[in-house]
């Protein structure tokens, strides 16, 4: 500014935004400098900054600047979960992908960095010279520290120009420590419950600290060994589930890292049953399997048990959540590169009366495997009235040996996502699902790393049994050596549609052979008298693969109970009823 009279006083106004003199002139020199700091306002458009300067004699001028006010892009963070739950000393992983966009670039250093509950920012490494977008997978998070509670962890992306995003995690920690209670039910029996989750080794004591044997467990709820823990149980135990449903459903979860040591014997097995039932541990050393109150149709009243491992899966989620846990909960991720991953030893094992309703159409499997690797020993098993399927792999490469599925209200043995391993000596007894619902990888079109094997089985149809056997066009598998009989005489491949009462298709073996790639063979059957020809039931199926044989005079599959005779299916007549 000039003012031959002298400089006494400035004002600054504006438009689009705001504006402050932040240096002004200085009183009664005749030129300077003043400083003047414009705010844009949040609407891109023209304003501008009017700056009016008053001399000693109140002589005045006033001057204009235009701007241009333009928005800046704010860059965007997605794929972070809004919560999550851990227990002290574990790393949380975040297995995304998150992606990071940001059209001004990346800040210089600390772009992508978190805070947790306001401590010193850590930077998670997304470099300035990156490309929009960025995607960020399996990203490790400094929990490890952490103590029991719940945190907030909040990220930050900031772009080239200063502009950031936000997003706020809530973390819980739980403690390395699980609930144990000594109760007494209505007929004086001491029972031991178990809730939460058991992140530190722990065998199931067999009495309580003043020597009073305990009648059975019970599961309280979801439990889970976690954080590499091993959970023992002792020959001859009976595990409870109480009644749930949804996410409160009760479920024994063994995490990715972590074991189940449940080593029955054929004298001593171990049982997982519903709250309601009346077995006890006492009962079992009696020779006492069946409940006095359930039988094999009683379904749903529990959730099951669920294995999870480190070895191969193909799934369409690079970390899948198993099936009847919430995605929410970390521990129910499985999946690896560990083909020989160990999760433990189950042997001599009933499952009895679970498969509780999570949703619509989603209950819990009776044995779930999702992941489980070769190093893991799995035999001598048995579902019985499962409300879902009896056992169901999710990938993997553990073997099962010596099972029994009886009264699945869905399939009695299920496989998804290229498992490769065998199950073999088994019996399928009256599943109302299908005998096998066979999947391969996923996503349709994955190549499989090689087949999963069924081998040296019997499946007895029953009355409501849907496919014998229902390949998908891209399943890996091979059934060699199956006794199939059992058969309504009205089971063909025309069925009458329930809803127009009208004949149409049907096929018991639907999609013989699955991807092609694996070889089938070696089966017998018995039909069912005055029905269905032997083209009707087993469709697509090469005459060279099948042998028809009079009923119960299989050479192939079981031919009697010799192995089974400890399982809650043989006491119970159910294989005796089917001629065993």
């Amino acid at each position: 500014y000039t003012a031959e009279a002298g400089f006494a006083s400035s004002s600054v106004s504006a438009t689009g935004g705001s504006a402050s003199v932040t240096t002004d002139g200085t009183a009664g020199e005749t030129s300077g400098t003043i400083q003047v700091t414009f705010s844009a306002g949040s609407t891109a458009g023209v304003g501008s900054v009017i700056l009016t300067v008053v001399d000693s004699e109140g002589d005045e001028a006033t001057a204009t600047a235009p701007v241009t006010i333009s928005i800046s892009p704010v860059p965007t963070i997605a794929g972070i979960p809004t919560a999550a739950s851990i227990v002290e000393g574990q790393t949380l992983t975040v297995p995304g992908p998150i992606t990071l966009t940001s059209e001004d670039g990346f800040a210089a250093s600390n772009a992508f960095v978190l805070q947790v509950d306001g401590g010193t920012a850590v930077d998670l490494g997304v470099m300035a010279s990156a490309t929009s977008p960025v995607e960020l997978t399996d990203v490790a998070l400094p929990t490890e520290a952490l103590t029991p509670g719940t945190y907030e962890i909040l990220f930050t992306l900031t772009d080239g120009d200063g502009d950031q995003a936000t997003f706020l995690h809530i973390l819980n920690v739980e403690a390395i420590s699980f609930f144990l209670a000594d109760e007494m039910d209505d007929d004086d029996q001491l029972f031991l419950e178990i809730n939460g989750s058991i992140n530190a080794d722990f065998t199931l004591p067999t009495q309580n600290d003043d020597s009073d044997p305990y009648s059975y467990y019970v599961l309280g709820g979801r439990v889970k060994v976690t954080n590499g823990a091993t959970l023992t149980i002792p020959a001859g135990s009976v595990l409870k589930g109480r009644t749930g449903s949804g996410s409160n459903a009760t479920a024994l979860l063994i995490a990715r890292g972590s074991k189940l040591i449940a080593d029955g014997t054929a004298s001593a097995p171990i049982i997982f049953t519903a709250f309601a039932d009346d077995l006890t541990n006492q009962d079992v050393a009696a020779d006492i399997f069946v409940g006095t109150t359930l039988n094999a149709v009683d379904n749903g009243l529990w959730g099951g048990l669920i294995i999870l491992g480190d070895a191969p899966v193909a799934a369409p989620d690079d970390d899948p959540g198993i099936e009847g846990i919430p995605n929410t909960d970390l521990d129910g991720r499985y999946g690896g590169s560990t083909a020989d991953d160990n999760s433990g030893i189950i042997d001599y094992v009933s499952v009895r009366h679970g498969g509780s309703l999570i949703g619509s159409g989603n209950e819990i499997n009776g044995i779930s495997l999702g992941g489980v690797g070769s190093g893991t020993t799995i035999t001598n098993v048995e579902v019985v009235g499962n409300n879902d399927d009896g056992i169901e792999w999710f990938g993997g490469t553990v073997d099962v040996t010596n099972a029994v599925v009886w009264n699945a209200f869905d399939d009695a043995l299920d496989t998804d996502q290229d498992w490769t391993g065998t199950c073999s000596n088994f019996i399928v007894v009256t599943p109302d699902g299908s005998a096998f619902e066979l999947d391969g990888p996923e996503p349709s079109g994955t190549a499989a790393t090689g087949c999963h094997s069924f081998d040296d089985g019997l499946v007895f149809a029953g009355s409501n049994i849907d496919h014998l056997v229902d390949w998908d066009p891209d399943t890996n598998a091979e059934l060699t050596n199956i006794y199939f009989y059992g058969w309504d005489d009205t089971y063909s491949s025309i069925d009458d549609n329930p809803a127009t009462m009208e004949d149409e298709e049907f096929d018991p073996i639907e999609t013989f052979g699955g991807d092609g790639a694996c070889t089938s063979a070696t089966w017998e059957y018995t039909l069912a008298t005055g029905g269905a020809a032997v083209g009707d039931i087993f469709v697509g199926v090469p005459g060279a693969a099948l042998t028809p044989v009079a009923q119960n005079a299989n050479t192939v599959g079981p031919t009697d109970q010799t192995g089974f005779e400890w399982t809650y299916a043989a006491k119970a007549g159910g294989l005796t009823s089917i001629g065993l």
